[in-house]
């Protein structure tokens, strides 16, 4: 399915997440969402997008999946939701182009203001992607093993918050930035996802992001050709 690209096509942006799937249009002013958890299937999650947006028009769809793509292509199940995403058509399922890209990538490339940038999404878990002069890279920075059989995913994402408690969080915050970049060498780091928002300062160099940046994300995915993720 080939899609002419015009100044007035109207793309719906879908950002799935552990907890809730957000969604808005071209020309929405308002957000909308749904509980998403470990059931969410992509049948599911289809189903209720057209639900909720069914008074919206859209003529092409771009989805931040909490997991692994690559060249567009789902290629691991997600940790937090439901089975099945692995060779879903959601081109076939919406009837319209679709462009599938890692949520940590999509809110990277909405908050990218050029040059090297590490995002790091702190949510449910830890997202993370590396834009170096435009070309992304989604990265799984979480699963790289940090202390005693766990790993900064354990650490950094939510759960980890909760049992550390806001203090010592912050702390582990603190000390994966700075370890991420004498490592990666970015020019400078955004720190999104909802839990910034605890964060009462920022390290040096780095600069809170805005959720909106993953709707941002998923409309620049449609504005140049070149803006595809290479994981």
């Amino acid at each position: 399915m080939k899609l002419q690209l015009g100044k007035n096509m109207k793309i719906l942006v879908i950002d799935v997440g552990g907890s809730h799937v957000k969604c808005i249009a071209s020309g929405q002013t308002n957000p909308v969402k749904f509980k998403s958890g470990p059931k969410l299937t992509p049948h599911q999650m289809v189903r209720k997008v057209l639900k909720i947006t069914k008074d919206w028009q859209f003529d092409a769809v771009s989805i931040g999946y909490p997991g692994v793509v690559r060249y567009g292509k789902i290629v691991r199940e997600p940790h937090n939701l439901g089975s099945g995403w692995i060779g879903f058509d959601f081109q076939a399922a919406f009837g319209r182009p679709v462009k599938a890209i890692n949520d940590g990538a999509m809110q990277a490339l909405g908050g990218y203001e050029g040059g090297k940038m590490l995002f790091l999404g702190l949510g449910t878990g830890l997202g993370s992607a590396l834009i170096v002069d435009g070309a992304i890279a989604a990265m799984e920075l979480g699963h790289l093993h940090y202390s005693m059989g766990c790993n900064y995913e354990d650490y950094l994402g939510k759960q980890g918050r909760k049992r550390l408690g806001n203090k010592k969080w912050r702390g582990k915050v603190m000390d994966a930035v700075e370890g991420f970049r004498k490592a990666l060498l970015p020019d400078y780091i955004v720190l999104g996802g909802g839990n910034a928002a605890k964060l009462k300062r920022m390290p040096p160099q780095t600069r809170r992001g805005d959720n909106a940046d993953a709707f941002l994300g998923g409309f620049r995915l449609w504005e140049r050709q070149n803006w595809n993720a290479i994981e």
